[in-house]
C-alpha cells in the first residue's frame, strides 16, 4: 500500500488533472490525500460553496481532504506555501506526489508547482498533471483510467459552480482528453503526466511481501497435509 498526495491550487484542480489516477490508486488499495491550497474564493461560487463541493468530490474519490488555507489568486512559492506542503507530505508520509504542471497561464498553478517541488525535494516520485490552463505539456508517463473515468467525472460533477459557469470545466472535453491520451498510451482512456522525478521501485511492498509469505506458508502446509494423508499406515 502506498500513500499518495495530490496538490491543487483550487477546488476542482486535482479532479481535473488526476482524478482518474487517484481513483485507480484507491482501487489498488493505496491511501489518497488531497491538499487544496485555497478555497477558490475569487472564482465562480462563494467560498462556502466551493468548500462543500470539494468535500463532496473528496468523498467520491474516497480521499482525505486537507485545506491549505491560503489566499486565492495570491499564491507565491515562498517559505509559507512550501511549509504548508511539507506539513502535508510529512503527515501522510507520501510515496507519490501529484501537482500542477509548471508551465501554466494561472499564477496560482505555477506557484503550487514550484512550492511542491521545493517541499518534495527529497521525494522520488513527483508527477505533474495537466490543467485546462496548462500551456506547455509533454507527457511521458500515462495511467490507464479506463475503469475509473466514470468516478473522475462524478468527482468533477460535484463542482457544480464551476461546471455551470466555467467554460474550462467541461465533461465532454475531459472525456475527449482521456481518449486522446489513451490513444497515445495504446489504451482506451488515460491520464498523462510529466515526471519531475519518478523512481520505479521493483521491490515488493511490505504488504506484498507479507501476502507472499502467507501464501508460501499456506502452500507448504497444504503440501504437508497431502503428504501425510497419502501415506499408508504402518500400525
Amino acid at each position: 500500500m502506498r500513500s499518495v498526495l495530490a496538490v491543487g491550487a483550487h477546488p476542482d484542480d486535482i479532479e481535473l488533472g488526476c482524478g482518474g489516477a487517484l481513483a485507480a490508486h484507491r482501487a489498488a488499495g493505496d491511501t489518497v490525500t488531497m491538499l487544496v491550497l485555497t478555497d477558490g474564493q475569487n472564482g465562480p461560487g462563494s467560498s462556502a460553496e466551493r468548500r462543500r463541493e470539494q468535500e463532496r468530490a473528496a468523498e467520491v474519490l474516497d480521499a482525505t481532504l486537507i485545506w491549505g488555507r491560503l489566499v486565492d489568486c495570491a499564491l507565491t512559492p515562498d517559505a509559507g506555501t512550501v511549509t504548508v506542503v511539507e506539513n502535508a507530505l510529512r503527515a501522510v508520509a507520501a510515496d507519490i506526489v501529484y501537482v500542477h504542471a509548471p508551465d501554466d497561464s494561472h499564477q496560482d498553478h505555477r506557484a503550487a508547482a514550484e512550492a511542491t517541488l521545493a517541499a518534495a525535494r527529497h521525494g522520488s516520485r513527483i508527477l505533474h498533471y495537466r490543467s485546462p490552463s496548462t500551456t506547455r505539456f509533454q507527457p511521458t508517463l500515462y495511467i490507464d483510467i479506463s475503469a475509473h473515468l466514470d468516478r473522475k467525472l462524478a468527482a468533477v460533477a460535484c463542482h457544480r459552480s464551476q461546471v455551470r459557469y466555467s467554460a474550462m470545466v467541461d465533461p465532454e472535453v475531459l472525456v475527449a482528453s482521456a481518449r486522446y491520451f489513451g490513444a497515445e498510451a495504446r489504451t482506451r482512456y488515460a491520464e498523462a503526466f510529466m515526471p519531475a522525478r519518478f523512481v520505479w521501485d521493483l521491490n515488493p511492498t511490505r504488504d506484498q511481501r507479507a501476502a507472499e509469505v502467507t501464501e508460501a506458508e499456506t502452500s507448504a502446509g497444504s503440501a504437508a497435509v497431502e503428504s501425510l494423508s497419502g501415506r499408508q499406515s504402518t500400525w
